[in-house]
């Protein structure tokens, strides 16, 4: 069957993959509190789950899709991610949902640093920029489709957008198999494939080049901080909310927790797509004094909003700093890539952009349970304004980041 072209396969790609994430996680924590009962620190500890499996497999995964196939790799995480997600809806247990989220983060290795590796390869890395932060819009695209979507489903049941959404990425990969090219890529020689010394030397050569790099040691230390605050803040922010505030009405229409949290995340993914898109026509992202500026300007933004958000008495104003945050963070990812990207040979992009989500795995795994402990013992808000602190060090770094590159170039 005739392969449509990469570009578009990309970012049809992403639109699912961002119609199916809000399509399940709008509503998940309304599920997991009111249905399976979990609290502060279970919340965390199933976000542990999946952060270990990614720790664990990370880096095999990355490698494999250097030797192999960077293309069968994202297939296979496609059709993971969909089994785990609809193990949660099936099983409304504090077990399953540990189980569900680490395979959920088995899944997701095979496509973290394979699929951006594999776009790179296809489009060269000159233009791969531009096609992220197109790609970022159009995952909030598809983010913004499934919010209705969710809260329909969830007024219905709650596990009906896990199942749904599971099945939905069932589908893409089912699609991505028919359709998706992979000419850019050269995989290891197939005699050599089976040999372990292969594997091991892909993995030498990744971590020699971040060990040659001071820029990419330096960045190093910023994936960890920015994996030691996220837990806290994508597991207890709106378990805050449900914890801190009485839902207001609006206009006089009463409005329950589902139909808020739909509307704050239709208002997320709205200000997040004018973010990406003055990002977009602002930010040169073939140069890396640009790319590395904005990013310490961004982490900057979203560690100053964490912590108003935590220390907010009023609902309104502790809303706007979530919306402020996830406009930031939204962009954070796709100028990250494309600065990293451009450091990164193609023989073992795969890998170093694996040995990345690596380092975020292991510091979600070591601060997360201990941010969940202080949220179940102490308060969320003290947990949320550790997370602030945490992520401070990242701006700073990056403007290192940019010294260093200034020196270089």
């Amino acid at each position: 069957m005739k392969k449509l072209n990469a570009a578009l396969v990309y970012l049809l790609a992403m639109f699912t993959m961002g119609l199916t994430t809000k399509l399940v996680f709008t509503t998940h924590i309304i599920y997991r509190v009111q249905v399976v009962g979990m609290d502060a620190l279970q919340l965390v500890l199933a976000g542990t789950a999946l952060e270990v499996a990614v720790f664990l497999f990370e880096i095999p995964t990355g490698i494999v899709a250097d030797i192999y196939s960077r293309r069968l790799s994202t297939l296979l995480g496609f059709f993971i991610t969909g089994l785990a997600i609809i193990i949660e809806g099936i099983a409304p247990l504090f077990v399953f949902v540990a189980v569900s989220q680490a395979l959920l983060g088995f899944g997701h290795t095979f496509i973290s640093g394979a699929f951006s590796a594999w776009i790179t390869d296809e489009v060269g890395a000159t233009r791969v920029g531009a096609l992220f932060l197109r790609g970022r819009q159009l995952t909030l695209l598809g983010s913004l489709a499934g919010i209705p979507l969710s809260v329909l489903f969830a007024s219905s049941s709650l596990a009906l957008p896990f199942l749904i959404g599971g099945l939905i990425r069932v589908a893409l990969g089912l699609f991505l198999m028919l359709f998706m090219p992979e000419t850019g890529f050269v995989p290891t020689p197939k005699e050599e494939r089976s040999s372990w010394r292969t594997i091991f030397k892909t993995f030498g050569e990744g971590v020699a080049l971040v060990r040659r790099s001071s820029l990419l040691l330096t960045f190093s230390l910023i994936a960890l901080f920015v994996g030691l605050y996220s837990e806290a803040w994508d597991r207890l922010a709106q378990a805050h909310l449900l914890e801190t505030f009485t839902f207001p009405s609006i206009g006089g229409w009463e409005m329950d927790p589902i139909t808020w949290f739909g509307l704050l995340n239709a208002a997320f993914i709205l200000f997040s797509l004018a973010s990406n898109e003055i990002a977009k026509r602002t930010v040169d992202t073939t140069r890396s004094q640009r790319l590395l500026r904005a990013l310490e300007s961004i982490y900057a933004t979203m560690t100053l909003a964490i912590l108003i958000f935590a220390l907010s008495g009023s609902f309104y104003l502790s809303i706007a700093m979530m919306v402020l945050f996830d406009a930031v963070r939204s962009v954070s990812f796709p100028l990250t890539e494309a600065w990293l990207n451009q450091q990164i040979s193609s023989k073992v992009r795969a890998t170093v952009l694996s040995m990345a989500g690596q380092l975020d795995a292991f510091g979600e795994i070591a601060a997360g349970p201990a941010l969940g402990a202080v949220g179940r013992w102490f308060s969320m808000q003290t947990a949320l304004i550790l997370s602030a602190l945490i992520l401070s060090p990242a701006a700073p770094l990056y403007r290192r980041i940019r010294g260093l590159s200034a020196k270089e170039d």
